[in-house]
This record gives C-alpha cells, structure tokens and sequence, in this order.
C-alpha cells in the first residue's frame, strides 16, 4: 500500500494547483523509491519513457506554431485564396481533403489533423468557397460547414489507416484474432479494409454534394434567389 503513496501526492498537489510538472516528477520518484528502485533506476525508467514518447512533444509544439499563424492571418489568406478559384463549392474543397487524407492514412502519412489542417486551413477555405457563392453566411450555416470539415477529417484518417499493412489498427485486429486461435496476417486485414475505406470515401462524397445542395437552397432563398 505504501508504493500507492504517489497517487495521494498527485491529488494533494492538484487540490493545491501547485506546478503539474513537479507534482508528477516528485510523485513517480517517491513511488520508485517505495517500490524498491535506486536513484539510477528511477531516472532511467523516466529517460526512457521520454524518449518513448518524445513524438508527443513534437504534435504538442504544433500548437502555439498554429496559434502564431492564426494571430497574422493564416485562416484569412486560406478563405481568400479560395475566393479567387472559378467553380468552388464548399462540397468540392471537403471532398478534395478528403481524398487526400484517406490517401494519406493509407500511407501511413501523418498528414492533417483538426489542430494542424480543420480549423487554420481546410474550415476557413470550405467556409470561403460558400461565402463566394452566396454572400454572407448565417451563424447555423457556419457551424455545419465546421461540422462537416470535421467529418471530412474523421473520415479519411479513420477508414484510410487500416489500408497501412503495419498500422496500429491493424496489428490490433491481428493480435486480438490470435488470442482467440484465429490464425490472419496483418496483409489481409489491409486488403479487407480497402473496400471499406472506398466506401467512407463515396459516403463522403454523397454528403458534401447534399450539403451543398442544402447551402444553395438555404441561401439563395435568403438573398432573394439569387
């Protein structure tokens, strides 16, 4: 029970908002050395669980890089770049990223991301493509174009990755079939997931046309049929 005493150091540092960082680090060594571990040991654990896990760090840098970018106008100059294209629809820009990210995923390419692509790039540029169109958008529109910048996202990473031979979700399936004495290689779960990420793309597709469908009717009867 004493090697438990870490978890009371982190819920007393929490109640007491005292630095997150430290509280953690104090409460994992404290519970090393409960635990029987030496100094030497305790720091070697937490290098490598570092090194580990040091691609988190890069995803969490992304984070104020994509703030600064907003700050001096990224998602402005996305929506404007969209605005000088002919024959734009906020459809045709989701179902573009669409297609690039399940290709991507199929890859194993870290491509896209809500953080990284959804809000600076690909919302702004689906939200100008219906701006151009059709004048002002009202709040509820704005809110189905973010909605279905999600999806579009979703989509494609969540039914592109599994086309990846050695992807996670993948080598998941496999493992688990084994446990249950059903013999399957990792191959043959990628080329059954083909179909099915085809599928979430035509899926896709379907529902950006009938959202841009729903955008002009919606609008053009708002702006007098125009």
């Amino acid at each position: 029970m004493l090697s438990l005493i870490g978890v009371a150091i982190i819920i007393i540092g929490f109640i007491l908002k005292l630095d997150t960082i430290a509280v953690v680090l104090v409460a994992g060594v404290i519970t090393g050395l409960t635990g029987g571990l030496s100094i030497m040991e305790i720091l070697s654990i937490i290098g490598q669980t570092f090194i580990d896990t040091r691609y988190m760090s890069l995803f969490l840098l992304t984070l104020p890089v994509i703030g600064v970018l907003e700050r001096y106008g990224l998602r402005e100059k996305a929506a404007d770049m969209i605005k000088n294209m002919k024959s734009v629809t906020t459809g045709r820009v989701l179902t573009i990223y669409l297609l690039i990210r399940e290709l991507a995923a199929a890859l194993s390419l870290r491509l896209g991301g809500h953080v990284q692509f959804i809000r600076p790039l690909v919302n702004p540029m689906a939200y100008g493509a219906a701006e151009k169109n059709y004048g002002d958008i009202d709040e509820k529109t704005e809110d189905e174009i973010k909605g279905f910048s999600a999806m579009a996202e979703n989509l494609g990473n969540f039914f592109g990755q599994n086309v990846f031979v050695a992807a996670g979700g993948v080598l998941l399936i496999v493992a688990t079939l084994q446990e249950q004495g059903i013999e399957i290689k990792p191959l043959d779960v990628a080329k059954a997931s083909i179909p099915i990420a085809i599928f979430a793309f035509l899926y896709g597709v379907i529902q950006h046309y009938i959202l841009d469908k729903k955008i002009q009717k919606k609008l053009s009867k708002k702006n007098g049929g125009k």
